[in-house]
């Protein structure tokens, strides 16, 4: 059995189902498919660099497209005369397009070509609004440090 079962998680959760068709859509879209070859690095706290080998490629055959969390990566080879005949052929010359799914928030942020590999860099940006913020109870003011008459410091609330 190639698939897991996320009902009873469904069942508990609430919100999670992008999530979970994620997961089970990535598991029926994984056909063994393995090209090109790609790493997928974090960079940082909110950065990341995805490196596709593309031998034979230039950049006016690739192209990016950001959407919402989907990130595609297509390739297609101009059909160039042949200057010879081959006798063996070895690097990859077909068409490809690789998926990534991208959390909330990641952008791409530069993609270049060289040497043979694409490197996209990605950054995560949280807008102000939906980063966490730290609520008052009732109003109350924070704690803060209160001088003494006598140069010590005691603690008032």
């Amino acid at each position: 059995m190639n698939r897991f079962d996320f009902t009873p998680y469904r069942r508990t959760t609430v919100g999670f189902d992008r999530l979970f068709d994620l997961l089970e859509n990535n598991a029926r879209m994984n056909s063994g498919d393995n090209y090109p070859p790609f790493n997928i690095e974090r960079r940082g706290e909110d950065n990341y660099r995805i490196t596709l080998a593309l031998a034979g490629f230039k950049p006016e055959d690739i192209e990016i497209t950001a959407q919402q969390n989907l990130l595609t990566v297509q390739g297609r080879k101009a059909e160039e005369a042949q200057k010879g005949e081959f006798l063996h052929v070895g690097i990859a010359q077909r068409g490809f397009e690789r998926r990534f799914e991208l959390a909330d928030f990641v952008l791409v942020k530069d993609a270049k070509l060289a040497d043979g590999l694409l490197v996209i860099d990605l950054e995560r940006e949280v807008p102000e609004a939906m980063k966490p913020k730290k609520i008052a109870i009732n109003g109350a003011k924070q704690l803060s440090v209160v001088e003494s008459e006598d140069g010590g410091e005691d603690k008032a609330a």
